[in-house]
């Protein structure tokens, strides 16, 4: 399956290359960002299913609904099997518990359930326990699309945040993990 997907990309990459030397119209611009999107979703709900993937995040939003543009690199979620980390990291000119300006968490994950609805839209349910981290993580990718939102609650205190970026395979991400707790 991956290997079809990458080829696929593959194969649209290098069309929309030729295509490009061309003048396209708007729509056919539209329609191969369309298949494009489509092929990256099916990449990120395979990854879903494997339990090996990241979400990168550029945009964190806080509980009051303050938002912060940051790093994918730095900022993101990842699961490898039974291991996750949560890591979030400011540009700010302190250099926080992980190195990066925020903090870095690893954890095991439990209770791990993929829902898929009428629409095609998958969720994703998980606890996070570890030193650092016990929290409830939420995923909720939208169809047609690799681009997703995960809500991580921690369960000692009301301090949510909100993550916004891509999903990925886990060997296409390309974040930098920082000092963890």
């Amino acid at each position: 399956m991956r290997k079809l997907v990458s080829v696929m990309m593959i194969v649209l990459s290098v069309m929309a290359g030729h295509i490009q030397a061309q003048e396209l119209t708007r729509a056919e611009k539209k329609a191969l960002q369309e298949r494009l999107d489509s092929l990256l979703f099916v990449e990120a709900e395979q990854a879903i299913n494997d339990k090996e993937f990241t979400l990168e995040a550029d945009q964190v939003v806080f509980k009051y609904g303050q938002t912060a543009y940051v790093s994918s690199n730095t900022n993101f979620v990842s699961v490898k099997g039974e291991n996750a980390v949560v890591q979030v990291a400011f540009n700010i000119p302190a250099s926080g518990f992980n190195g990066l300006g925020g903090i870095t968490v690893d954890g095991t994950v439990s209770g791990y359930e993929i829902r898929k609805d009428k629409k095609g839209n998958i969720s994703v349910s998980m606890n996070v326990m570890g030193i650092g981290i016990s929290a409830r993580v939420d995923i909720h990718m939208t169809r047609g699309s690799n681009g997703a939102s995960v809500t991580v609650s921690p369960n000692f205190n009301s301090n949510r945040l909100i993550l916004n970026g891509v999903v990925l395979p886990a060997e296409r991400s390309n974040v930098f993990k920082g000092r963890s707790l």
